[in-house]
Parts: C-alpha cells; sequence; structure tokens
C-alpha cells in the first residue's frame, strides 16, 4: 500500500523505506518552535537535561509574540529567561520586538520553513506550515526542550483524511470559510490525530494565504496536522522567501486515506463558527440580527496581507459603527509596512479603527482586546471557547476578515457583499 504525503515525509526523516498508520516513530527535525508563554518552561527542563547546548543553533526558532511587548513583570520575566537561553546558546533565529511578528505568520515569511520540512512547535497552530508542504504539528514544552537537545522527536504516525477541492470561490470567499465550512461538517474531534490532506483542482485557486490560514485550523478539527500539495503557487512563494533548498514530496496514487471529503468551494458562503466551538457553523444567511461589541482582524489564521487587503477593501471610506471596538492587527513588522505602503493603515484609522503592533494579544485573552461580561466580538481568529477572549459569559463569533470588517460598519454580524 503507498503512502500519503504526511507519511512520505515522516519515513524519510526517520531514515525509513516506507511507515504506516499508528507506527511509532522517532524522526529528525528540521525546525523546532517556541514562543514567550511555552519556551520557559522548555528552558527550564532543558536546564535539567544537563545537555551541552542545542543540537543546531539555526534549527530553533524563539518568537516572542503572545504578550509582547511585555503587558506585565510576569510576562517580561518569561521574556528574559527566553532571551538569555538564546544569547547563551547562540539561536539564529531569536524574534522580539522590533524584529518580531506572529509566529506563524513570521516563519514562513522569514523562509525559515520550506517544502518537506519536519517541524515540531510548543504551539498547537504549529500545523500551519503544512500550507508549504511541509509535516508540521504542535507539541508540549517538554518535547519542544527534548527536540531542541537532541533534534529528534517521537511520532505516531497518523492516517488521513483527503479533503478534495473542486470549483473556484466566490467574491469575499476566502480560506477562513473553506475551513470552518469543513469543522462544521465534521466537528472538532472529526479528524482526532489524523493528517488533513487537501487536493483537487479546486487547490489552485487558493492563494498561499488561504492555505496558511487553512493549516492553521487544522488543529481545531482535531488533525495532528494539514497539508497542501506543493503546486506553482508554493514554488514561487518559497522562491520568494528563501534560499533554503527544499523537497516535494507527493502521496501516492495508491495511498489509503480514511475516508474522503469533498468541497465545492463555488457553493461556499461566507461562515461564521458561533460560541463556544468552532465546529458551531451558520452561514452568513443563517446569522440573524446578532449586535456586536469589538472586532479584531488579525492573529496567526487571519493577519496576513491579503486579510488586512480585504478588511480595507471594505473599510475603505465608511466608518466604523458607533460604540464598535475594531482593532486589527498585522501579523508581522513587514506586513505592517505592505499594508502602510498600500495606504491600508490610513484606511483603518481614517474608518475609525485602531492598528496595533504584531501580537497574539486578543487572540488568547492576553491584551489589546479583552473581552468585558456579556461582550460580543466578531474576531478572524481561531478559537472561541468559553472565555478566550475575556469574561466567562463573553461570546466570540469566529470568521473571515470579510464578514469582520463589514461588521465593523454595521455593529452587527454582518453579509460583506450587502455592506
Amino acid at each position: 500500500m503507498g503512502m500519503t504525503m504526511t507519511q512520505k515525509i515522516l519515513a524519510a526523516h526517520a531514515g525509513l523505506d516506507s511507515v504506516s498508520a499508528g507506527q511509532l516513530i522517532e524522526a529528525d527535525l528540521d525546525l523546532v518552535l517556541g514562543n514567550d508563554i511555552t519556551s520557559p518552561v522548555a528552558v527550564h527542563e532543558i536546564e535539567k537535561m544537563k545537555v551541552d547546548g542545542v543540537f543546531h543553533k539555526d534549527k530553533i526558532a524563539l518568537v516572542m509574540d503572545h504578550f509582547v511587548p511585555n503587558k506585565d513583570i510576569k510576562s517580561a520575566e518569561h521574556c528574559k529567561c527566553v532571551r538569555e537561553f538564546a544569547g547563551k546558546n547562540g539561536i539564529t533565529n531569536y524574534f522580539a520586538v522590533g524584529q518580531m511578528g506572529i509566529e506563524h505568520a513570521l516563519l514562513p515569511e522569514k523562509g525559515l520553513v520550506v517544502a518537506g520540512d519536519c517541524i515540531i512547535g510548543a504551539d498547537s497552530h504549529t500545523c500551519t506550515y503544512g500550507a508549504v508542504g511541509a509535516f508540521s504539528t504542535g507539541v508540549g514544552s517538554t518535547d519542544m526542550a527534548a527536540g531542541m537537545a537532541t533534534g529528534k522527536a517521537w511520532f505516531k504516525v497518523p492516517s488521513a483524511i483527503k479533503v478534495e477541492l473542486v470549483g473556484k470561490p466566490n467574491k469575499f470567499i476566502s480560506g477562513k470559510d473553506v475551513i470552518l465550512h469543513l469543522i462544521g461538517k465534521i466537528g472538532v474531534d472529526g479528524a482526532l490525530y489524523r493528517s488533513l490532506e487537501f487536493t483537487g483542482d479546486g487547490v489552485k485557486e487558493l492563494t498561499m494565504d488561504d492555505r496558511l490560514c487553512i493549516c492553521n485550523m487544522a488543529i481545531e478539527a482535531g488533525a495532528k496536522n494539514g497539508i497542501f500539495p506543493v503546486d506553482e503557487i508554493t514554488k514561487k512563494y518559497l522562491d520568494e522567501h528563501t534560499k533554503r533548498e527544499y523537497k516535494v514530496y507527493a502521496a501516492d496514487a495508491d495511498a489509503e486515506y480514511d475516508e474522503t471529503i469533498t468541497i465545492d468551494l463555488s457553493t461556499l458562503k461566507s461562515t461564521v463558527a458561533f460560541p463556544h466551538l468552532p465546529e458551531n457553523t451558520k452561514t452568513i444567511d443563517e446569522v440573524g440580527e446578532i449586535k456586536i461589541d469589538q472586532v479584531v482582524i488579525g492573529s496567526c489564521t487571519n493577519g496576513r496581507f491579503e486579510d488586512l487587503e480585504t478588511a480595507a477593501k471594505i473599510l475603505k471610506g465608511k466608518k466604523v459603527a458607533k460604540g464598535i471596538r475594531c482593532i486589527i492587527i498585522p501579523g508581522t513588522q513587514q506586513i505592517y509596512l505592505d499594508a502602510m505602503e498600500a495606504g491600508f493603515i490610513r484606511t483603518f484609522i481614517e474608518a475609525g479603527a485602531v492598528v496595533s503592533t504584531p501580537t497574539c494579544g486578543p487572540c488568547l485573552g492576553g491584551y489589546m482586546g479583552i473581552l468585558a461580561s456579556k461582550e460580543r466580538c466578531v474576531s478572524t481568529t481561531n478559537r472561541n471557547f468559553v472565555g478566550r477572549m475575556g469574561a466567562v459569559d463573553s461570546e466570540i463569533y469566529l470568521a473571515s476578515p470579510a464578514v469582520a470588517a463589514a461588521s465593523a460598519i454595521t455593529g452587527y454580524i454582518s453579509d460583506p457583499a450587502k455592506v
């Protein structure tokens, strides 16, 4: 029996001719990632190991992004811990204030992740890098420590779900609508410890930003990873962002999948995930009249250039509704610069929005957009669990940048095609 794309990458990194679902393997790592929340725990663990440094100073990325710039003493101490560890071990890829970005937007932009890589990160949304044809998955801080020390990790080889994409999406339909539709269809545990492998003629209709968004939320369906085939769009992106050599893997014709799900992109509508799970989805015509208090456009899911471009087109010449807080967060410093040069930042400010430095802040209820009791937020982030962005009785509605921007103008969850 043939192998899936994920299985081929894992077999190569384990030094094996082939692997099968359920097999336990030890694989070599191309990159180990940590942030300002998860890295301090890993640093303390690696200190207990009494190892002599890290396995490779160029294959570790430490990105200070969740509570940065530091919001309080504790977050400052966390960053200090990681900064000193990076300095002591000569780690090349340490990113903090001035060079920082939201980790899963920053690493592809910097060319640190490429097709064929095997990547772990102490952050659940590390599965983002499947968009460039890599195997990437989130792990705990202890596994991050072991990875930094040895350059290896243990995996149980996942089985796979084939997601066949067909058709061409209509205006205002983006990767966020694709993944919310899929999660609504299979549930938050529908792909539990399985690989979501996206295929089909519809793949070519999705930009790299769409694919990064889709793979980012694979974990919200319980998946071990999400992954796209490497096509001309991927190669163009990689050639623009890295000088690293990369290897293209493709699934065998006789690869085994647990099931196949077909999504016709041409039939998708703007989709919103209601509280308090990403699977609780409704199409925009099913939403009804829901008044909101806040809009957040950003995060590792939707803080990229195309996301800001979409929001700017909708907000251009319009005003954020009275009483609505609209917070816009570019994913990286480069995206911020590009958005500024394109005139988006002026558009946002003139519309009555605020623009933040790159940070994960509001997504996890950290800072820069905490919700009070009974407040409602339309957010382009990836999770809407109870209390995720603040008060336990607040509500988060997950949506695309188009829906979020339209909602900021009306004060209600709105169809971007009607604003």
